[in-house]
């Protein structure tokens, strides 16, 4: 297919290598670079106008206000219930023997340092099985449970979000009841292996840790519920495309306007704020000259 010149249309030859049109003489490489320039400013003008809002909800969810910063202040304490004494062990075993509290540090230790072919070889033994899958079950709904608090503080920044408030709820119950879930199998898990192994394990029991960790998560769900009924507020920063307002910009493009009847509407808006400017700047003015007049007069006056 034959090029063409943007502006005339007509047919361009192999040997019509100029850059300017040899029927109308315009010159090809820059015509039209003004309008493109204007739209390709239009377009980071309406992707700043699409992101803006987020990031008004995200200053709002964080730092917009003191309720804002008490709730992501309450989202982190319950990681430090983690660090509290969650279980008491002590056993007595050949060749090994232990007493004393569990936290987060040593669950983390606990599970790297884990022979997951020998715990799974304890789960499959029908003398004792279901015992460890009561263990290995509380150890992973206790793991998850952490994971989910800092899931739900990093999605904190997302609480003014549209669907932030039913992140958070979910978030918040399920914490719970992985907590609850790990704290009830490890009630049976103790049961059952001080029955099983009477003169070996001589203590296993679940530490206040938990109990601290449980009420925290509470607290924060608590605190959801409060933002969720109080509200908080986001202030939205108000954008233009071309001194349109987005809102307004965004219509029109939705509603199929030309860029032509686009323009036209900058130019009113345009003119509009040259007019306010001029206006003020006109006031301001007559002011200075009000302020300088009257320290003349007093002047004159002494």
């Amino acid at each position: 297919m034959a090029a063409t010149c943007p502006k005339c249309g007509g047919k361009l030859r192999l040997i019509d290598w100029k850059p300017n049109c040899p029927h109308c003489g315009v010159n090809m490489i820059y015509y039209g670079m003004e309008d493109r320039l204007l739209e390709d400013a239009d377009r980071a003008e309406a992707e700043h106008a699409r992101t803006q809002p987020k990031i008004d909800r995200l200053k709002a969810a964080t730092v917009g206000s003191p309720l804002a910063i008490v709730r992501l202040v309450i989202s982190v304490l319950p990681i430090a219930g983690l660090f509290l004494p969650l279980a008491h062990f002590a056993f007595n075993a050949p060749y090994a023997a232990f007493n004393g509290s569990v936290n987060a540090i040593s669950l983390y230790n606990l599970v790297s340092g884990m022979d997951f072919d020998a715990l799974l070889h304890m789960i499959q033994s029908k003398l004792f099985g279901s015992t460890f899958v009561l263990y290995a079950v509380s150890l992973v709904c206790m793991l998850l449970s952490a994971v989910g608090v800092l899931m739900h503080l990093i999605l904190q920044t997302l609480a003014c979000s549209p669907k932030g408030k039913q992140r958070n709820f979910t978030l918040d119950i399920l914490n719970l009841l992985l907590v609850a879930g790990s704290v009830i199998c490890f009630i049976l898990f103790s049961g059952k292996i001080t029955a099983l192994f009477p003169g070996v394990v001589t203590a296993s029991s679940v530490g206040f840790g938990v109990f601290v960790y449980l009420g925290l998560l509470a607290v924060a769900f608590g605190v959801d519920i409060f933002c969720a009924v109080k509200g908080i507020p986001v202030q939205y920063k108000e954008c233009f495309v071309g001194n349109i307002p987005a809102d307004e910009y965004f219509s029109l493009v939705e509603s199929g306007a030309t860029l032509d009847d686009i323009r036209a509407v900058m130019a009113k808006y345009t003119k509009a704020k040259e007019e306010a400017k001029k206006a003020e700047e006109a006031q301001a003015a007559e002011e200075e000259a009000a302020k300088a007049a009257k320290e003349d007069k007093e002047t004159a006056n002494v």
